[in-house]
């Protein structure tokens, strides 16, 4: 993972303690307990993404659904905020997270339709 990608996501993580409005149910879906260890957890992941420790993958499923959400959506994320919120462009980011996408097919796939968890 690049530097750029590194920081697109932890920047999208920052988005669910501000902008993005995320239930109980929703964070459930996405992996986590509810939305306060969503929020916990995220804290957690840019920590880890920071500081280059290694995720699982189930940690790196929560991640990309988590930025994916955040980018998106305009009902639970940052949607139309987003380039006001993170300094980040739309093209830039949906193509940041194709690359992003594609590098962590592999360790995601298991939970291809399935929600992420240990």
């Amino acid at each position: 993972m690049t530097e750029h990608e590194v920081k697109l996501l932890t920047r999208a993580l920052l988005e669910w303690g501000g902008p993005a409005h995320c239930s109980d149910q929703l964070a459930v879906g996405m992996g986590f307990a509810g939305a306060q260890d969503l929020f916990d957890q995220c804290q957690r992941l840019r920590k880890a993404l920071g500081e280059d420790i290694p995720l699982g993958a189930a940690d790196w499923a929560r991640t990309l659904l988590a930025a994916e959400i955040a980018f998106v959506s305009d009902l639970a994320g940052s949607g139309v905020e987003w380039p006001t919120t993170t300094g980040h462009d739309d093209a830039t980011t949906i193509r940041m997270l194709r690359v992003i996408q594609r590098k962590l097919a592999r360790t995601v796939s298991p939970y291809y339709g399935k929600r992420p968890s240990e």
